[in-house]
C-alpha cells in the first residue's frame, strides 16, 4: 500500500523504517564488521518492537549482508560484500544485451574511468608491486594464446595482483565487481572482442608501461585494454 504521493504505508513501511533502526543502532554505537549485536530482548527493548517484526528485518539486511545471523550464537554486524551490487549489475547487464546496450556502456564508462584514475596511485606503489606475479599472468595468457585461446583467471590474476599494492580492499572488490560482471556477459556481447592475442597485448603494454614508470604510457595501454568491449558495445 502507498500514498498519493507513492510513500510506503502499512507493514512495508514499518519494515523499512525498523530496518533503518536497526543500522543506526550499529552506527550509533560504533559496531564494527564481526562485532555482536545487542540479543533479541535488548534489540526489542530498545526499538520499540515485537519479537516478529525484528525477527523479519533482521533476515532482509542479512539478505544485504549488514548482519550475520549465527544460530546458536548469536547476531553479529556483517561485513556487507558486494554481493547485491553484482548480483544488480549483472541483471542489468543481461537485461541491456537484449536492449540497446546503454546500461553496460555506462558501466564500461565508470569501470574505465576508476582504472585510469588510479594510475598515479599504482605508480606511486611500484615499490610494493609483485612483478613476478604480473609477469606471470602475462606470460599465462600469451601462452594460452598460442593455442588461441583465452586465460579470464589469469586475466583477473593480473588486475588482482595491480590493485592489491594500493591497499585499498574496497576498490579491489569493485574492481572485482566489474570484471565479473563483463566476464559473465562476455559471451552474449556481439562481435569479436579482440582475440587471446590481442588481449595478452594489452596486459603485456600496461605491464611493460609500468616498469617503465611511464604515466603516459600506462595510461594509454589502461584505456586501450577496454578496447574490445567498448567497439562491441559502440552502437
Amino acid at each position: 500500500m502507498t500514498t498519493s504521493a507513492g510513500r510506503p504505508t502499512g507493514a512495508r513501511a514499518n519494515q523499512d523504517a525498523l530496518q533503518e533502526a536497526i543500522k543506526q543502532l550499529i552506527v550509533q554505537r560504533g559496531l564494527s564488521s564481526g562485532a555482536p549485536l545487542p540479543t533479541e530482548s535488548e534489540l526489542m527493548a530498545a526499538l520499540e518492537v515485537s519479537r516478529h517484526p525484528l525477527r523479519e528485518a533482521m533476515k532482509a539486511l542479512q539478505a544485504l549482508g549488514i548482519v550475520d545471523i549465527r544460530h546458536g550464537y548469536g547476531t553479529y554486524v556483517g561485513s556487507v560484500p558486494l554481493s547485491g551490487l553484482e548480483a544488480g549489475l549483472a541483471f542489468r547487464g543481461a537485461l541491456s544485451v537484449r536492449g540497446d546496450y546503454t546500461d553496460i556502456r555506462n558501466l564500461l564508462e565508470v569501470r574505465e574511468v576508476l582504472e585510469s584514475g588510479l594510475v598515479g596511485r599504482v605508480l606511486a606503489a611500484y615499490d610494493q608491486m609483485d612483478f613476478d606475479a604480473l609477469g606471470a599472468a602475462v606470460d599465462d595468457m600469451e601462452r594460452a594464446a598460442d593455442r588461441d585461446r583465452f586465460a579470464p583467471e589469469r586475466d583477473w590474476a593480473f588486475h588482482e595482483a595491480l590493485y592489491r599494492p594500493l591497499g585499498n580492499p574496497l576498490v579491489l572488490e569493485l574492481l572485482g565487481v566489474f570484471w565479473r560482471v563483463f566476464n559473465t556477459l562476455d559471451t552474449e556481447l556481439p562481435g569479436p572482442g579482440g582475440s587471446p592475442s590481442d588481449t595478452a597485448g594489452w596486459h603485456r603494454r600496461i605491464l611493460e608501461a609500468l616498469r617503465a614508470k611511464d604515466e603516459p604510457a600506462l595510461r594509454a595501454a589502461v584505456v586501450e585494454h577496454f578496447a574490445g568491449i567498448r567497439a562491441r558495445v559502440a552502437t
